[in-house]
């Protein structure tokens, strides 16, 4: 069955999006205030120009972006994408929300947000997603995902559907998707960085009373120049140590090669040297 697709934001400008890059860069990076928004945005725009014209008949089933331990900056989205639209379901006294998780095998480190479709389809090509199928039968399955660029990800999806011989009622739902074919996919890498420069200027995201761990943030710090690292994290609290550092052994960040200078000088600081991190962080 062939899915819909809603996006809340089609960018035909690479200098204009409809939203605030610098938001957009921030909510990348773990800032859940801008997610609180965007989630809320997406949920709004979707109930207003589709469900609230086709009410929906199926238990709706949210799914995010696919991990496998750290969560992606979608995840954070979803939340709150969840949130309003079990309002709006529970006023239109129709069941809320069901949620369940894509798995998803990891087999790259990259950053694939400079890439063209072709390099972006050969990096993520050799990961496995997994779904449990039999939980899903019968129901309107919404994936969500931050943005469309390539729809290297939504192949995926798309691939593990047939795999598993899902008949469902399927959305794949984007806060922002890239709309004109002729700006390049690099336009991703200016969006995601446009507030992150430097390992630097992730304190204020960090210590902004609002922040929430994900894949970007865990692997751009853990991949930083070890001397900038090591005086970046010296400088953060011990419970964003401790997170950072259970977050990379979940996904086993420790089994590659391009972070363990990092993750040991993490793990010195946790366990044996942890006076600097408390002299800092506190």
């Amino acid at each position: 069955m062939l899915h819909k697709i809603y996006s809340l934001h089609k960018i035909y400008s690479s200098t204009a999006f409809g939203f605030d890059a610098g938001q957009y860069s921030r909510f990348k990076f773990g800032d859940n205030n801008i997610s609180a928004n965007f989630g809320t945005d997406l949920a709004q725009g979707f109930i207003s120009e589709v469900l609230a014209k086709n009410t929906p008949d199926k238990q709706i089933v949210v799914v995010s972006s696919p991990y496998s331990f750290i969560p992606t900056a979608t995840f954070a989205m979803k939340n709150h994408f969840v949130f309003e639209l079990n309002r709006w379901l529970a006023k239109s006294n129709l069941p809320v929300v069901q949620e369940t998780k894509v798995h998803r095998t990891i087999t790259y480190k990259d950053d694939y947000g400079a890439l063209d479709a072709a390099q972006r389809m050969t990096l993520i090509g050799n990961d496995s997603f997994h779904i449990d199928a039999a939980f899903l039968k019968d129901k309107t399955l919404l994936f969500l995902d931050d943005i469309k660029i390539t729809g290297s990800h939504e192949r995926m999806i798309t691939k593990m559907i047939k795999h598993y011989d899902l008949h469902n009622d399927v959305w794949m739902l984007y806060f922002a998707e890239l709309a004109n074919t002729d700006i390049h996919p690099n336009i991703e890498n200016y969006l995601n960085y446009h507030d992150v420069k430097t390992i630097f200027d992730l304190h204020k995201i960090i210590n902004g009373g609002a922040f929430a761990v994900n894949t970007r943030i865990v692997k751009y710090i853990l991949c930083y120049d070890y001397a900038d690292f090591c005086s970046f994290i010296e400088r953060q609290s011990r419970g964003f140590a401790a997170e950072l550092y259970n977050m990379a052994l979940g996904n086993s960040y420790h089994t590659m090669e391009s972070y363990i200078q990092n993750l040991s000088y993490l793990e010195h600081l946790l366990f044996t040297n942890n006076q600097k991190l408390k002299q800092h962080g506190n």
